[in-house]
Order: C-alpha cells, then sequence, then structure tokens
C-alpha cells in the first residue's frame, strides 16, 4: 500500500495501556527511541496488536512541530532529538528534512518558523508529536 505520508517510522510495541475507548500504546523506534500512540480500543483489537508487534508508526509532516531544545512541562509525549539535514522554503511554509537516531523525518512548519527559530542544515532540533497524531499500521 503506497501512503502520502512521509514519515513512517519502523518499531516495536513495548506496552498497551488500554483505557475506556482509547489505549496508548508504547513503541520502541529501531533507532532506539521510545514513542507514544493514542489509539482506539478497536484498532488494538484490529492490528492485532500485543507487547512484540511489529509496527510502523505514520506521522503526517504537518504533525510535527520543532524545537530548538527539549521542552519540559509540556504535554506533548514525543519529542525526538535530530539534526536538520535540508530545509526547503517557499513562500509561505517550509518543508524541513531531520536524521533522528535510526531514522529521516519531514515537518512541515510555516517560513516564519523557521526564521524565528533561526533553522538551518546542521542546526539540532527536537521534533515533537502529539501521542493523538501517531496512526499505527503493522506488516
Amino acid at each position: 500500500m503506497s501512503l502520502s505520508i512521509r514519515n513512517q517510522l519502523p518499531g516495536t510495541v513495548t506496552a498497551i495501556t488500554p483505557g475506556e475507548v482509547m489505549a496508548t500504546v508504547k513503541i520502541r523506534l529501531a533507532g532506539g527511541q521510545d514513542l507514544t500512540a493514542a489509539i482506539t480500543l478497536e484498532s488494538v483489537e484490529d492490528l492485532g496488536l500485543a507487547e512484540g508487534t511489529t509496527v510502523r508508526a505514520l506521522v503526517k509532516a504537518t504533525e510535527i512541530s520543532l524545537a530548538t531544545a527539549p521542552v519540559k512541562g509540556l504535554s506533548i509525549r514525543n519529542q525526538l532529538p535530530g539534526t536538520i539535514t535540508a530545509l526547503t522554503a517557499g513562500g509561505a511554509m517550509a518543508s524541513v528534512k531531520i536524521a533522528v537516531e535510526g531514522a529521516d523525518l519531514t515537518a512541515a512548519i510555516t517560513k516564519d518558523a523557521t526564521t524565528d527559530l533561526a533553522l538551518s542544515p546542521g542546526v539540532p532540533v527536537v521534533a515533537l508529536v502529539k501521542a493523538t497524531e501517531v496512526a499505527l499500521t503493522t506488516a
């Protein structure tokens, strides 16, 4: 299956915490980072998820925010450190490619944000992703 979602991160389920309708699924990415996805219980069942299941975490480029350092006191669970490898700016938006341990990410952010944060290739950043914006698929 082909998808337009650029960010497809391979990993393994390490824990599932069910709630009434939703569950949090913790994933150990191939690069060793931990990622949390918040998905429906129905999706957990449909995908047959359990500890040890191999998955791909899918994140749209527009759902990745960038910071220039780790952020404390924030409800966003997923903070992946990396380094900018490329930046392409248009009139309003920019595409930022980031190398994180074991994977590459693409973030779509405003051109103004790239200026305000002084982003350019080689600059270290932290990719921020809300757990509710992480989708999962199995092979």
